[in-house]
């Protein structure tokens, strides 16, 4: 009877959902399966290459830059060219950029190229997002956003077991082996998914002005949102900057921090689909307050964990939120973003994360080394219970999502939207 009720469980959680999105979700897995770069970069450089720890540091700021730069260009792309255009573009420039940072080894040339790398691969992510939200009805696109942050987990918790087999053998294999592999996203793209850029809906975005980023900027409730985002962001990133940092400092083994994160991507990939059939018809304001709550406080118990045993309880706890923030915020995003300008909207989003990493390893190593990482972890708390406060204000009256904003058109509409595309495109 449990695997019967688990069967039906999985099966209602991925029915319903359009083929175009299982090929973006296939795309999502395949590229997060080759994710080698970001994984082993700051080795590579150290170890294979002989750089500093500075150098290397640099150069991941610098990647994350790229990322923070790509952001908003990638969503004015997405609303102009095209969902599919931007995707082909982003992921046809991050193969081969990859493959040509695996060739590099002068340092000026390793930065530029890590940069550059930095800003491919970030720029698809407001496509991706913007599509999905295209393609998917809006009654279901917690569930799909869900099943998107499941496939990068579980793509990500693979390829950084294989990283460590193929850095073994040769660096330049994974970076060539990521290239291959984004590529092969890109060919999928091409192949499979056609475009899915909204036709102008008569009464919405059809009588109204271009969006620029002006627009998105004057958005207050949008933009109270995305620096929420920014805050949470910050606390998520401590997990890979700060507790490492502190459990190093504290005495602990490079082995019992790879013990405790492991939990991390091990609890998204088994519990994400049955929390998400739990939330995806609850109040977001509710679960953004709770999770953003137990999120910072989370890490906040941190500074009473003595033992790998009770730090790895922390990482469960943090999980648990970040498990349910994740669809739930994306969500958020689509909902307040007019349908004319999801690109940008989304790009403005993709950009509080990218701010974030860049921002967590400058706070994180200042409060550490001044104050000790017993105040990073009170500072988390404090950031948690700022944005709780911040979604509890800002997401009362949120407006319904509008029901025929997404979805399958009728046929009816189906040549009319085609033409108002094609004049996008053209125009």
């Amino acid at each position: 009877m449990p695997l019967t009720a688990a069967r039906r469980a999985v099966k209602e959680s991925v029915s319903g959902l359009p083929p175009a999105f299982w090929w973006l979700w296939t795309s999502t897995l395949v590229n997060r399966l080759g994710a080698f770069v970001s994984t082993f970069l700051a080795i590579y450089l150290t170890l294979e290459q002989g750089y500093s720890a500075t150098y290397a540091g640099l150069v991941a700021a610098l990647h994350g830059l790229g990322g923070v730069v790509s952001s908003l260009g990638a969503g004015v792309l997405t609303d102009r060219l095209g969902r599919r255009p931007t995707l082909l573009i982003a992921q046809t420039s991050t193969g081969l950029s990859v493959a040509l940072l695996g060739f590099m080894t002068h340092p000026v040339a390793i930065a530029a190229v890590a940069f550059l790398v930095g800003m491919a691969s970030n720029a698809s992510r407001p496509a991706v997002q913007a599509m999905m939200a295209d393609i998917v009805r809006p009654e279901d696109r917690v569930r799909a956003f869900s099943l998107n942050f499941w496939a990068i987990n579980l793509g990500f918790a693979i390829s950084s077991a294989a990283a460590g087999f193929i850095a073994s053998y040769s660096y330049l294999a994974g970076f060539l082996l990521e290239a291959a592999m984004t590529l092969a996203c890109a060919a999928v793209i091409f192949v499979k998914l056609p475009e899915s850029r909204p036709a102008p809906v008569e009464g919405e975005a059809g009588d109204e002005p271009e969006a620029g980023l002006g627009t998105v900027l004057r958005d207050g409730r949008f933009m109270g949102v995305v620096g929420l985002s920014f805050l949470v962001a910050l606390i998520f990133q401590q997990a890979y900057v700060g507790l490492p940092v502190a459990m190093g400092e504290a005495g602990f083994k490079p082995s019992d921090y790879g013990i405790a994160i492991a939990f991390n991507g091990v609890m998204i990939v088994l519990l994400q689909i049955p929390v998400t059939r739990f939330i995806e018809h609850r109040d977001p304001q509710r679960l953004l307050v709770i999770s953003s709550l137990v999120a910072g406080y989370g890490f906040g118990l941190t500074a009473f964990a003595g033992s790998v045993g009770l730090i790895t309880l922390t990482v469960c706890l943090w999980t648990l939120a970040e498990i349910v923030n994740a669809p739930t915020q994306t969500g958020l995003v689509v909902r307040l973003s007019p349908t004319h300008a999801r690109g940008r909207y989304q790009g403005m989003y993709t950009m509080s994360w990218a701010v974030a990493a860049l921002a967590a390893p400058l706070i994180s190593g200042s409060v550490i080394d001044r104050l000790g990482a017993d105040w990073l972890w009170g500072f988390c708390a404090v950031v948690g219970t700022v944005a709780a406060l911040g979604y509890w204000g800002l997401m009362r009256n949120l407006p319904e999502p509008v029901a025929h904003e997404s979805g399958p058109r009728p046929p009816a509409a189906t040549e009319k939207a085609g033409r108002s595309e094609k004049a996008d495109a053209t125009g």
